[in-house]
């Protein structure tokens, strides 16, 4: 019997999410198809404490060159801060290797414009982590759609709710400033237009939003420079212990005194410059339009999501958190306008995202998988659910709408507005 050959791949920023879903438990899965070969951080401590965790040997580095030039890694996974993505993922495919990019693929238009270029250029593949298209209730929905059951979709209720807990994090973090992170609409809500661009099957056409900081930054009672240091820690809400999660004290904590970076940064900082409520208006090319949200600071997690067609009705509301008991199961009910509702439960299922997370892996890990509902994320879809997020922040600006034509421009030959993968 023929040896499966090993998928030997580099690590590119060792925070969290990098350590656990693309280290640890990536290598505890999926280690018969893919192989750690180096990690490579600008934080060496950050490096050697993520490498710990995962539990492997292997070097560090923390000059991006000299690891490719080094230790030739076919595939690069890059989970660095989001507007360092389009240099790490050129340079990748440059040097002959494919590569992963933590959502969202990037942050401006010309770094979505050089990622595309370099791929069509170079050859290689370039693959978006949008794991909610591979949980099984989005999966279902889509199986839904496929089958016409409510006919031609014609206008889609979308809302997303963060709560105090997941919600304030990006307002602890480097997310809250939009140099960054492209602001939540680009960063958080790149999830949010990709699932709806995969549902739609469609481009969205214009988009028109308004969006401001409520809650957040300069509208804090108080504030500090960070939590472990604030003297107002005993009556904020907002206040967080680090000490108490282990691992976020290894990766930040002590590695913070070698690049300043601190994970529970006050929430209250009058320099956040991301608006944290979000509301937003697509129309896409079929003509379907969407009404969509994003609030930051909830006494839930989750979303609700419904598609209104011409026979009927989908309808979902999915529980992350909230103050009762989590269902163990989705439900999604379909009405139908001339018929009975249908009630579909769909049971979470063990790993992160309910399942999601694992299920991404097996796709891009394993070869040869049937990928018959397209949940496989390329560039293509990496760049316009980006795009949507820009125009969304550009039209919550002027107070207008804003095409996606418009904030595109020129296309550079890359042909990005005249196809769908």
């Amino acid at each position: 019997m023929a040896t499966r050959r090993i998928r030997r791949f580099a690590l590119v920023g060792t925070g969290h999410r990098a350590t656990t879903m693309w280290g640890r438990s990536l290598l505890e899965g999926w280690s018969d198809y893919v192989g750690l070969v180096a990690l490579c951080d600008l934080n060496p401590l950050r490096a050697e404490r993520s490498r710990d965790h995962i539990g492997v040997q292997v070097p560090i580095y923390t000059d991006f060159d000299q690891m490719m030039a080094e230790v030739k890694p076919e595939l690069v996974i890059v989970c660095t801060r989001d507007d360092t993505h389009d240099e790490l993922i050129v340079k990748a495919m440059e040097a002959g290797a494919d590569v992963i990019s933590e959502k969202p693929m990037t942050t401006t238009v010309a770094k979505i414009k050089r990622i595309l270029e370099a791929e069509k250029r170079t050859g290689r593949r370039l693959d978006v982590s949008f794991n909610y298209r591979f949980a099984p209730t989005s999966a279902r929905i889509k199986e839904l759609l496929n089958s016409g059951v409510i006919g031609d979709v014609t206008s889609v209720d979308f809302h997303w709710y963060l709560d105090t807990s997941h919600g304030a994090d990006y307002f602890r973090r480097w997310h809250a400033f939009k140099e960054h992170s492209g602001s939540l609409f680009v960063h958080k809500a790149t999830h949010h237009f990709d699932l709806l661009n995969w549902y739609l099957d469609s481009d969205p056409d214009q988009v028109s939003a308004f969006a401001d900081l409520k809650h957040y930054g300069k509208n804090g009672p108080f504030r500090g420079t960070r939590c472990r240091t604030c003297p107002h820690k005993a009556e904020c809400d907002h206040y967080v212990d680090m000490r108490e999660n282990p691992l976020y004290e290894a990766l930040y904590e002590e590695p913070s005194a070698l690049d300043g970076y601190v994970r529970d940064a006050c929430v209250f900082r009058e320099e956040i410059d991301i608006p944290d409520t979000m509301v937003t208006n697509v129309r896409y090319q079929n003509g379907v339009t969407v009404s969509y949200s994003l609030n930051t600071y909830m006494p839930i997690e989750g979303h609700h999501i419904a598609f209104n067609g011409h026979k009927g009705r989908i309808e979902l509301r999915q529980y992350e958190k909230q103050p009762w008991t989590e269902p163990p199961a989705d439900e999604i009910v379909v009405m139908r306008n001339f018929g009975p509702a249908e009630r579909i439960w769909v049971p979470h299922s063990s790993g992160g995202h309910y399942g999601g997370d694992d299920r991404l892996r097996n796709m891009l890990m394993k070869p040869g998988l049937n990928d018959e509902l397209r949940q496989r994320a390329g560039s293509r879809a990496g760049a316009m659910s980006v795009l949507c997020g820009i125009a969304a922040l550009e039209s919550s600006k002027r107070g207008s709408p804003v095409a996606i034509s418009e904030i595109w421009g020129e296309d550079n030959g890359i042909g990005l507005l005249d196809r769908i993968d």
